[in-house]
């Protein structure tokens, strides 16, 4: 197959850009994937690019694998020496590398999210603080956006006392993953970008090895991911990015969609090109996502057109509650299976927040039916998953604390809270982890830390440790599939699961998946293993076999598509989402996310709304989402429907006969309910601390921080805000 064939006009040109800067701002379904792998194919092919000099890479474990699988295609070979993975995973490999120059060794593990908000969670305990006043959760948030803007908690900003609380918990966080040989997501990228920036030595290898850097999904880069870029391609200044502003759905973690902006700023010699003819759907698709990005500021303009025809016509869809739509959900599922329109493989069902899956999946389970879920319980975050994870981890890094917790007493060994609590005393008060401290005790007949335990607590402890050790020793030279079986048998892990139980068995069963993912690293090292089961996303989750039709959020959609695609909740407060109304950025962001979900679907496009929402417990009417007055008229079946304006009407309606009756009833004198200090919780914003509150009127407002550090005035009455 030769390189030009099936490539359009603007895909050519992007396959044989010269040398330099290159920025192609592809469409959604515009082929950006096979760009990227042509132009890879064309360096190593017709330029005589030799792959270990080259770098690419992307977001998700899926689309690497999809890009090495095509360019060995291209190539009739692999091409063995190239740097090709995701972000996180390509800064893990140098940091390894590069080992000496940190404060961690090269057998780090790295925390998922769940281990870092545990150790979150001990650093406010450590320090003493108030849980209720100041929430993990929330300094986790504000932790992990400071290392994406490249600050460490010397640098973190203090203008208040709780900014002081957070910096004090920051860096008591960042010395419990030093003492456990550990890094989290954010550390991946935050030590390597200042790795580069701080050892010019270290910066010149690199920069000199990557002659040509690649970069997918370039507009999901956050500040510390650009600074890497700039620094990696510091010497050649050949870097040749993909993205779309348009597209840009993940502020929420740090991404920022003005590093294209900053790419043409800080380049501004870089070609151009628009990548605007798509492959996926049909025009009336197309039209309609174009119609709703179209408001957007601070975006190219592009035209996107497919030689697919015009299709069918949109469904937009007035459903009464969450129940209604989800019958309606699987009704026009049942049509279009029976007509042949469609396999339930083919369908997809998408919404803004998780929550709203809970009646989908009500509608689905009372009609026996079965469904996919992306995003909701992910395999590698099941109880016995992570527990069997947790020995390898602890087997390759013996200082990893988190997983030392996890597996100390599971399956239970007698080593109780008491004995632990102990462990972590003496760790704590020698400035050791813990591992040395029980590594000490099974190894060493004087170790000063034995007389504080009982001779039962120091029997199991003895026990456990010495499989530890036999354990550590095994994993340097074992496979990841030979040590886990070691461990599965030494802790008769199977027993423990299998209860007799249906849980049981499943349970079990996941076990054993796990072991034939561990059987296909037979020829690679177990931290090759442990890394990639710690980098794997929700994207990477989905299985396009099941024939199934499959729920997920819309930030999960990204990357994948199908024929059929239905939105629901498309109402204001939901889509877009409440929380963003007071922000013009994050209202931008709610349109990249419907624009996004809209060009998933390849051939039909349902969008649906009820007249009314069930939300923590309580249905209240709801408002037809905004953006759905974007689509023209000519593009919707039957047109702009009745019910839009009927629910409007209805709504107003509603709101009016309230107010009359609260006007004929006398309202007594308000009183203060909460107090600055207070933690609280909203069904929107979620949980927050009260700043301050007070009688305006006759009405109570309270100011309150909520987590992200989004500030808000409201008034207690009408806020339904709860205390904790």
């Amino acid at each position: 197959m030769h390189l030009t064939d099936g490539l359009n006009p603007q895909q050519h040109q992007a396959m044989t850009a010269g040398i330099g800067q290159v920025i192609v701002l592809a469409g959604p379904g515009s082929g950006k994937t096979r760009v990227l792998t042509q132009r890879i194919a064309y360096l190593i092919n017709h330029l005589g690019v030799s792959p270990f000099n080259i770098l690419a890479v992307t977001f998700t474990n899926k689309a690497a694998r999809e890009i090495k699988d095509r360019v060995h295609t291209q190539l009739g070979q692999a091409p063995r020496g190239i740097s090709l993975g995701t972000f996180h995973s390509i800064c893990a490999r140098i940091l390894r590398r590069e080992a000496d120059y940190l404060p961690f060794d090269r057998n780090f593990v790295i925390f998922d999210q769940d281990d870092q908000k545990g150790l979150v969670k001990q650093a406010v305990r450590d320090l003493n603080i108030d849980e209720k006043m100041y929430r993990p959760n929330q300094i986790y948030n504000r932790i992990s956006n400071a290392k994406n803007d490249m600050v460490l908690a010397d640098d973190f900003p203090v203008n208040t006392y709780r900014d002081e609380v957070i910096q004090r918990v920051f860096t008591r966080y960042q010395a419990l993953l030093l003492n456990s040989n550990a890094v989290d997501f954010d550390d991946l990228l935050l030590w390597t970008a200042l790795l580069l920036n701080e050892h010019p030595e270290v910066r010149a290898k690199y920069s000199q090895q990557f002659q040509h850097i690649l970069v997918d999904e370039f507009q999901d880069t956050n500040q510390a991911q650009y600074e890497l870029l700039r620094h990696l391609s510091s010497t050649h200044n050949n870097i040749f990015v993909v993205g779309d502003s348009d597209q840009s759905i993940y502020r929420w973690r740090g991404a920022d969609y003005r590093n294209i902006l900053r790419f043409q700023r800080d380049y501004p010699t870089a070609q151009t090109i628009l990548l605007e003819q798509n492959y996926r759907s049909t025009q009336t698709i197309l039209d309609a996502a174009m119609s709703v990005i179209r408001p957007n500021p601070n975006r190219t303009h592009k035209e996107l057109f497919t030689d697919r025809g015009q299709g069918e016509k949109i469904i937009v869809k007035e459903v009464f509650d969450g129940r209604d739509e989800g019958r309606f959900v699987i009704d026009t599922i049942a049509k279009l299976v029976a007509a042949g329109k469609a396999d339930p493989g083919h369908v997809a069902i998408m919404y803004r927040i998780n929550a709203q899956s809970r009646e989908l999946e009500e509608a689905f389970l009372h009609a026996n039916l079965p469904y996919k879920l992306v995003g909701a319980q992910r395999f590698y975050g099941r109880r016995e998953i992570k527990d069997i994870l947790s020995y390898l981890r602890l087997c390759h890094n013996t200082h990893d604390e988190a997983s030392l917790l996890r597996v100390i007493n599971t399956p239970r060994r007698k080593i109780g809270r008491k004995t632990i609590d102990t462990l972590r005393s003496q760790s704590r008060a020698d400035d050791l982890n813990m591992s040395a401290v029980l590594l000490s005790i099974t190894s060493q007949e004087d170790s000063p830390y034995i007389a504080a335990y009982s001779s039962a607590a120091l029997k199991a402890l003895y026990a456990f440790g010495e499989k530890l050790l036999r354990w550590h020793a095994l994993a340097s030279d074992a496979s990841p599939l030979d040590l886990m079986d070691r461990i599965i048998v030494d802790v008769d892990y199977q027993s423990y699961l299998e209860d007799g139980t249906d849980e049981g068995i499943e349970r079990w069963e996941n076990v054993m998946e796990l072991r034939r993912l561990a059987a296909e690293y037979k020829e690679r090292r177990l931290v090759d293993f442990l890394e990639e089961t710690a980098l794997v996303s929700d994207q990477d989750t989905y299985n396009p076999s099941a024939n199934a039709p499959t729920m997920l959020t819309l930030h999960a959609s990204k990357g994948l598509e199908f024929p059929v695609v239905f939105i629901v909740g498309m109402e204001d407060g939901t889509l877009p989402h409440s929380r963003s109304f007071d922000d013009p950025e994050e209202m931008a962001e709610e349109r990249r996310l419907l624009y996004v979900g809209i060009t998933r679907a390849k051939d039909r496009l349902y969008l649906l709304h009820s007249l009314n929402r069930r939300r923590f417990g309580y249905t209240e009417p709801a408002d037809i989402s905004r953006y759905l007055n974007d689509i023209p008229h000519e593009l919707i079946d039957g047109g702009r429907p009745s019910g839009i304006e009927y629910s409007l009407k209805k709504r107003k309606f509603e709101i009016q006969t309230r107010w009359k009756s609260e006007i004929k009833q006398p309202k007594p004198e308000p009183i203060a309910q909460f107090q600055a200090g207070d933690s609280i919780s909203h069904s929107i914003f979620g949980e927050g601390e009260v700043l301050d509150s007070k009688l305006e009127d006759g009405d109570e407002i309270v100011e309150i921080i909520f987590e992200g550090g989004i500030k808000k005035r409201l008034i207690a009455a009408l806020a339904n805000l709860k205390k904790l």
